[in-house]
């Protein structure tokens, strides 16, 4: 473990962890667990800290900080953790305020301000404003998770700063807290008398102000040559803002200081009105650098913002198989410009004026005016998701931050562009450039070598020579994430010595012992180590070679999938689409997150916070409450896949060990189920008795609120088979594979025999696999892989020889169809197993390719539909839409996130609370809402017994609904 930069005197752990512990209400923690969360944020960084407090109150701050102050230890504030430039982290206190500090205090809208604490996620604050017609401008692309305190940290900017600036625009006053423990509220806006009644005011207040008064005297002619003007200047302390003919603006001084000053505890900050309608402009040019010459033309018809991406970054969203593509222009890069209106036709409108007042070389080469939302949408994604697209090269090689967000002069934006497009090409490394184009600044992650030292050299020797460029473009080294670790070392070759003095003055007006996320700006560290990723710096422990998922997506190794997850926390998003991350959004713990666990798993193969490996049982509680929906395979922008790595550790944790009985009872569920179907009325008639049903299922691990499925009378195999025999089945036309899963074959046969009905109605015979067959998902995701590999040998044994016929295979069951799939082939890799894994079809998918002139019956009726995650994840839902709208059926396919039983986990002993939570979220409430003529469709096992038993309605699968529809049209045909 590291030292605190500003001390190496090791403090006294017990007696902090006392005094702390006394003074604070909230959680202190010193425990491997916690504090293996905390050692990174979004950066190629990693500190140890000395603790984690997480405060319930504003008073916990304060108190924690006085704690601090009288240990010598360094604070590190932090809110949401999203900073890619390393200054959330550090080797003191990390003090979080992301989880309780999230009150909206006040909204005024006459004054147009909105008085907040320091945890409050954007997205909640833009909410709040929208009621009153207003927001808060600046909207990175966390705006979902971000906080306002970490906002006023970074001076955060985001995609609207052409319009309405930055976090230092638009701060009002700030109430912050010094290392030494005092409070003060700093404003904005001083007349030359009001600041001097301020440095006349008692105690630590007036000081600071004299101190500040006397730093602008000092450095009054530097502050006004040496700092670049333009907005996205971000680098460095905003000292500027203390010159008299800027207002002498201590509180937007302070914004951008990354924690290294003082700590927020609260801001008031102004608000805007929100423009009624908003068109955008997608305007294509050959590359990125012709795009940006014509930035300043746009600039002068007051666009809301001006975003820049090109061909790399479109490439990576096709690749991205999750994703639907996105019609752009004819160009190589592309302009999203923005343009407000007080209707959607006159934005539209002042968006082609726009276009067509181009000429030359501004003018595109094609050009389009989006007013759809669906569509503005789609490309807003592009961008927002750019840091999780473009963190893998086309070659599967590792991307990274650290020069991921310079700026410089919009007018000098092209010149800036093909320079740094040179560095590129002499250093021979690949990134994919998009970003701010309006505001001069550009985002890239690049695939830097950072495992090795060499690539750790070749880094450094890349930084020095970037900075060297953009500072000769007029630029910023940062234009919105902040300095950190990765550019406070280079501040000196952006500012004269002068103003690297003045910085450190500042620092020491706010905090004289250096006790403020030291190492950040001022006496930096050095840019090249605590390298996250450095794995040549500590031994790789033996665990990481005993994997045995195949991580075909990254190159088969353990290590390099676990360096997928690069922090930027989409999983701690609070509400919207998706359905990542359903146990986080219930209990709001970072270690329930997908990032949590992520970092979790890293210290564990990293082996110095977490030294016990695959017995980890801090890992083992923190995977405990993963309902395995596999939403980050599609959600997580990096596409971290933590269903499968919590099978690979569950795996190796009970190896050789008596596991949870829940393994053994619902892992082992398909043979379990067998075995009950040779007399199912017996086996329902005790599971019905309360004495034997209360001790079934404390025996088998089930949550006793839980009730217990009943058995089908008789298999969907057996009357199957019987139906054939009969010469009853269609025996002509195209055949087609129906797997018989564990939950239609032995539990709802109406689903697979109504889906057999539909598809001989469309033209085709079905013929099942032979033999007893199973997906293996439970054993899955119990963690049993070596009984899962068999039973899926089995599988790929049955449906190989029908394959290699040239069959399609129908699943009906969403989970089972995305096992054979995707968990296929990481257990069973191979070419045999990838043929199976690319014939396997969901039922709609199957009938819109195969089936495309066949007229499903006209179902006349609404309905709600659940789509089921691991489809969602693995498969998409696209096809489904297609398919119900075919049969004429009024759906709206509910965006609810995960249904929260998700296989084992909702009947799991310890997880029945947490899973009614996450149903009680939307899903449960709006299906009780609805009328009873409303079908509720859910092709999910699981999210059918959600619904059933949560909601007291009988969810219907898509091939029961059109074979009714189909019984029904030909009842109607012959009575006609």
């Amino acid at each position: 473990m590291s030292e605190p930069h500003s001390s190496t005197v090791r403090p006294d752990l017990a007696a902090l962890r006392g005094d702390l512990e006394s003074a604070v209400r909230g959680t202190v923690a010193m425990e491997a667990g916690t504090i293996a969360l905390y050692t990174s944020d979004a950066s190629n960084y990693r500190r140890v800290p000395t603790a984690v407090v997480v405060p319930e109150t504003v008073d916990d701050c304060v108190a924690a900080v006085r704690v601090c102050a009288e240990h010598g230890v360094p604070v590190i504030p932090r809110g949401g953790g999203t900073s890619i430039a390393g200054n959330s982290i550090g080797t003191g206190v990390v003090i979080d305020t992301s989880r309780h500090l999230r009150s909206i205090l006040d909204i005024d809208p006459v004054a147009r301000t909105a008085t907040v604490q320091p945890g409050v996620i954007l997205d909640d604050l833009r909410a709040a404003a929208a009621e009153h017609g207003l927001t808060f401008a600046p909207d990175p692309s966390t705006h979902s998770r971000c906080t306002i305190g970490g906002m006023v940290g970074n001076n955060a900017c985001g995609s609207h700063s052409v319009a309405w600036g930055t976090t230092a625009d638009n701060i009002v006053s700030l109430d912050v807290l010094l290392s030494d423990g005092t409070r003060l509220t700093v404003g904005s806006g001083h007349t030359a008398e009001e600041f001097a009644e301020l440095t006349r005011r008692p105690g630590r207040e007036g000081e600071v102000h004299a101190a500040l008064a006397r730093l602008v005297e000092t450095h009054r002619a530097e502050l006004r040559t040496a700092m670049p003007e333009f907005r996205r200047r971000v680098s460095g302390y905003a000292l500027d803002r203390l010159l008299p003919e800027k207002g002498r603006d201590v509180a937007a001084a302070l914004v951008g200081t990354e924690g290294s000053c003082v700590m927020v505890l609260g801001a008031t900050v102004r608000l805007v009105e929100s423009p009624p309608a908003r068109a955008l402009a997608v305007l294509g040019y050959d590359d990125a650098p012709s795009a940006a010459d014509a930035v300043p033309a746009l600039l002068g018809h007051s666009p809301l913002t001006v975003e820049g991406i090109n061909d790399r970054i479109v490439a990576a969203l096709d690749r991205d198989g999750s994703r639907s593509r996105v019609a752009l222009p004819a160009g190589g890069a592309w302009l999203l410009v923005e343009i407000a209106g007080g209707d959607p036709q006159e934005a539209a409108e002042a968006a082609k004026t726009m276009i067509a007042g181009l000429e030359g070389d501004d003018r595109p080469r094609d050009a389009s005016v989006v007013t759809d939302p669906a569509h503005q949408k789609a490309l807003w994604r592009i961008r927002e998701e750019g840091a999780g697209l473009t963190s893998r090269t086309p070659t599967g090689a590792e991307a990274w931050s650290g020069w991921e967000d310079a700026a410089v002069p919009p007018e000098n934006l092209g010149a800036y562009l093909r320079d740094f497009d040179a560095l590129m090409e002499r250093h021979g490394r690949y990134g994919v450039v998009y970003g701010h184009f309006g505001d001069g600044c550009l985002h890239v992650r690049i695939d830097f070598e950072l495992t090795h030292e060499e690539g750790r050299r070749e880094y450094r020797a890349f930084m020095e020579e970037a900075a060297g460029i953009v500072v000769r473009h007029g630029g910023s080294l940062s234009g919105e994430h902040g300095d950190g670790q990765a550019r406070s070392e280079l501040l000196s070759r952006m500012y004269p010595e002068s103003l690297i003095r003045a910085f450190g003055e500042f620092k020491r007006i706010w905090d004289p012992e250096g006790l403020m996320n030291p190492g950040i700006i001022v006496d930096p560290l050095p840019l090249d180590s605590d390298v996250r990723v450095a794995t040549d710096l500590r031994p790789e422990l033996p665990l990481l070679s005993q994997a045995t998922l195949a991580y075909g997506e990254d190159d088969g190794e353990f290590a390099k999938a676990l360096r997928r997850c690069s922090g930027v926390g989409k999983c701690r998003r609070q509400s919207g689409p998706g359905v990542m991350c359903p146990s986080y959004q219930v209990t709001q713990e970072e270690k329930h997150s997908t990032r949590g666990r992520a970092h979790l798993l890293f210290e564990m193969a990293n082996g110095e916070v977490i030294t016990d490996g695959w017995r980890s049982e801090e890992v083992r509680e923190s995977l405990d409450l993963c309902l395995s929906c596999k939403g980050c395979l599609s959600d997580c922008p990096v596409n971290v896949d933590m269903a499968s790595y919590k099978a690979e550790f569950l795996y190796q944790h009970y190896k050789g060990r008596v596991r949870p009985a829940a393994h053994y009872s619902m892992g082992w569920l398909p043979l379990l189920a067998r075995l009950a179907a040779l007399a199912p009325n017996e086996a329902n008639r005790m599971m019905r008795l309360p004495g034997v049903s209360t001790l079934a299922k404390r025996m088998a691990g089930v949550a006793a609120q839980r009730d217990l499925p009943a058995f089908a009378p008789t298999t969907f195999t057996r009357a199957f088979r019987r139906r054939m025999n009969r010469g009853e089945g269609r025996q002509g036309g195209p055949k087609v594979v129906l797997w018989p899963d564990t939950f239609g074959n032995l539990l709802d046969p109406r689903i697979p025999i109504g889906a057999v009905r539909v598809l001989e109605d469309a033209g085709f015979s079905v013929v099942l696999p032979k033999g007893q067959v199973c997906c293996g998902l439970t054993w899955v995701s119990t963690g049993q892989l070596d009984v899962a590999r068999a039973v899926m040998r089995r599988a790929v044994n049955a449906l190989a020889p029908l394959v290699s016929q040239g069959l399609p295979v129908v699943g009906l069951e969403p989970s089972c169809t995305a096992a054979l799939k995707h968990d296929l082939v990481e257990l069973l890799p191979g070419e045999e197993s990838r043929r199976v894994a690319e014939s396997v079809h969901t039922f709609a998918g199957f009938l819109n390719k195969y089936a495309p002139d066949w007229e499903p019956p006209r179902v006349d009726a609404s309905a709600l539909a659940q789509v089921h995650c691991h489809q969602h994840a693995v498969m998409g839902f696209d096809d489904d839409r297609e398919l119900i709208a075919r049969a004429g059926i009024d759906g709206e396919v509910l965006d609810a996130g995960c249904c929260g039983l998700a296989g084992d986990f909702g009947f799991t002993e310890g997880h029945y609370e947490v899973s009614a939570a996450i149903g009680e979220r939307e899903l449960l409430p709006r299906v009780r809402a609805a009328s009873e003529d409303t079908l509720v469709l859910a092709d999910g096992y699981s999210c059918r017994t959600q619904i059933e038993q949560g909601a007291d309605r009988r969810p219907l699968h898509l091939a029961e609904v059109l074979a009714r529809g189909i019984d029904a049209r030909e009842k109607k045909e012959s009575a006609g």
